[in-house]
């Protein structure tokens, strides 16, 4: 009975550069990595394509690209990995998808969410999804609701204004009338004068796009105690605001605000009744996961499945193995998703949904979805 476990021995294992922010005041998308590649290992004896995994962390708090690249660099050079992922911040990516263009090393995106990353590295691959992708599905919605006098708030940084881009586009291709694109700079506190922009403006609607964490509710308790919601205007979303792993402790302030995004905790399917459940065995109900713990196990799954293919048998490495990816298929907590042949990009389902309270836990209720999205900016 031992040579089994020789040979197995003999197999080297499958080693994976992460890069993310581990402290910080982003450190809960690290956690959120960590959660969801240790719940897709959990469930196949920790291998990757019959392969023991090594996950090799390296920490970047926040936006920082060059710190992002040298992390890169040594991950290549010092510790001879097979392949880089994570990445929460599109300005890490694009410096990581340099080192990885020059090392030929596949880029499994995690995260970060700017259109042009497939574009502009060959070699990255993105199961998360794009800011592009999942606002442009609320723009449309929200012309089917006769909402066409609108104005945006979104943070002032690259996220922000895609995702003004997109609400924008979608609303004005339809007829529709954008009164005031507002931008406010990152980690602002004060929302007073931007109350009072849109008070005098009355639009019917307003989106807005602010990074997941403080901003979303800090912007909320500003809405409630300004008493915008008697003004009568609608408020409307990404996703980001209501991010399952802060939305208890936003909790009211966020109550019937109607969203955009690929994944809620409660959605509801075999696939994510099997993930949450396997979630909340391995973390209790003190970490739920979002976006992020979705789209770090199911980047698991690809390189397992685009590793396990015929056009990478035997092994192969570099332009062969991310042509492997092209393609893939999965069917994800969050719905059936594809990496696009041509992009290697995320295509997959947008949900609309609506902040609820569900046995004593606020959710993202889905009811309406937009499927087979692909990013609009390509």
């Amino acid at each position: 009975m031992a040579a089994p476990s020789l040979a197995l021995a003999r197999v080297r294992p499958l080693r994976i550069g992460v890069i993310g922010s581990w402290s910080g005041p982003y450190a809960g998308g690290g956690r959120q990595f960590d959660a969801g590649m240790a719940v897709w290992l959990a469930a196949h004896n920790q291998n990757i394509a019959g392969r023991p995994v090594e996950l090799l962390r390296r920490d970047v708090p926040g936006s920082a690209p060059e710190q992002a690249r040298r992390h890169a660099q040594d991950l290549v050079e010092s510790e001879r990995v097979d392949m880089l992922a994570g990445l929460d911040f599109s300005s890490n990516a694009y410096a990581v998808g340099t080192v990885a263009t020059q090392a030929k090393l596949p880029l499994v995106v995690m995260n970060a969410a700017s259109s042009g990353i497939t574009a502009r590295c060959p070699f990255a691959v993105r199961v998360s999804f794009t800011i592009g992708q999942v606002t442009l599905p609320l723009a449309r919605w929200a012309l089917q609701q006769g909402l066409r006098d609108v104005c945006t708030v979104v943070a002032d940084y690259a996220s922000g204004v895609d995702a003004e881009s997109a609400f924008v586009s979608g609303i004005t291709a339809g007829g529709g009338r954008v009164g005031a694109m507002l931008r406010v700079p990152l980690n602002t506190l004060d929302y007073s004068a931007y109350m009072l922009r849109l008070r005098e403006l009355k639009p019917q609607a307003v989106f807005f796009f602010l990074p997941s964490g403080q901003m979303p509710a800090t912007f909320l308790k500003f809405w409630r105690d300004r008493g915008m919601a008697d003004t009568g205007i609608r408020l409307l979303a990404t996703g980001d605001a209501t991010d399952d792993h802060y939305l208890e402790g936003i909790g009211e302030l966020a109550d019937g605000l109607v969203t955009s995004h690929h994944y809620s905790f409660a959605h509801e399917s075999p696939a994510n009744r099997r993930f949450t459940g396997i979630f909340e065995t391995e973390y209790g109900s003190h970490l739920r996961p979002g976006y992020f713990a979705v789209a770090a196990h199911d980047a698991l799954a690809a390189i397992d499945a685009a590793m396990s293919s015929p056009v990478a048998r035997g092994g192969v490495v570099g332009e062969r193995l991310v042509d492997a990816f092209r393609g893939v298929k999965l069917d994800s907590p969050r719905g059936p998703v594809e990496i696009d042949a041509h992009t290697r990009d995320i295509v997959q389902t947008v949900y609309i949904r609506r902040v609820e309270r569900r046995e004593g836990r606020w959710v993202n209720r889905e009811f309406e979805r937009f499927e087979r999205v692909r990013d609009p900016g390509v």
